[in-house]
């Protein structure tokens, strides 16, 4: 069964959760970032769990880029606070000619990327017909959003929806490592 190019390589809570350095044992090289309530809630500046994650990032070996929608100063703000990453604003998401251009930019080929974001019709639709496997997250505050994204958010339960019966009829999902969780006492 095909997947769809509407729905994610896979589905998870947090970016946060994603054992990195698996990934780049697995040939992964750089990672693309979608920003508003991918890596911190909408409008956000980056916050120290951002910081350091970005950190761990450049500690793997990872390159990485910011791909927002956004004008300059939300990104390059974000971009300057997390150190280890460039950036690409007004990139015209979902066109997968931005995310090419990102893979360009990191000097990788777009099999060594991985592309991160928290929206369909913008981030994950983008990667799938640029060919990037694709993370697609929980956004970290659903609802606290521009009116034409919680527009789409209604949209997108559907395909969720969809996406969750083809997931369980054995459909195509490309699973992420996830950082062991030590359970609490």
């Amino acid at each position: 069964m095909k997947k769809p190019k509407i729905f994610p390589d896979i589905y998870i809570d947090s970016i946060y959760d994603v054992d990195f350095s698996a990934l780049y044992n697995e040939g992964y090289r750089a990672v693309i970032f979608d920003v508003d309530n991918t890596l911190v809630p909408h409008g956000a500046p980056a916050d120290d769990r951002a910081k350091k994650f970005f950190s761990y990032l450049n500690d793997c070996g990872f390159k990485a880029l910011l791909l927002s929608n956004n004008k300059e100063p939300r990104v390059k703000s974000f971009s300057e606070d997390v150190i280890f990453s460039s950036y690409m604003f007004k990139a015209g998401k979902p066109n997968p000619k931005g995310y090419l251009k990102a893979v360009e930019k990191m000097g990788v080929k777009k099999e060594e990327t991985l592309f991160v974001g928290d929206q369909i019709f913008t981030d994950i639709m983008g990667a799938n017909y640029a060919g990037i496997r694709n993370i697609m997250v929980k956004p970290i505050l659903k609802w606290k959003e521009e009116i034409q994204i919680i527009a789409k958010r209604f949209l997108e339960f559907i395909v969720l929806a969809a996406y969750r019966v083809y997931v369980r009829a054995g459909g195509e999902t490309r699973p992420v490592p996830v950082v062991s969780q030590e359970p609490s006492p």
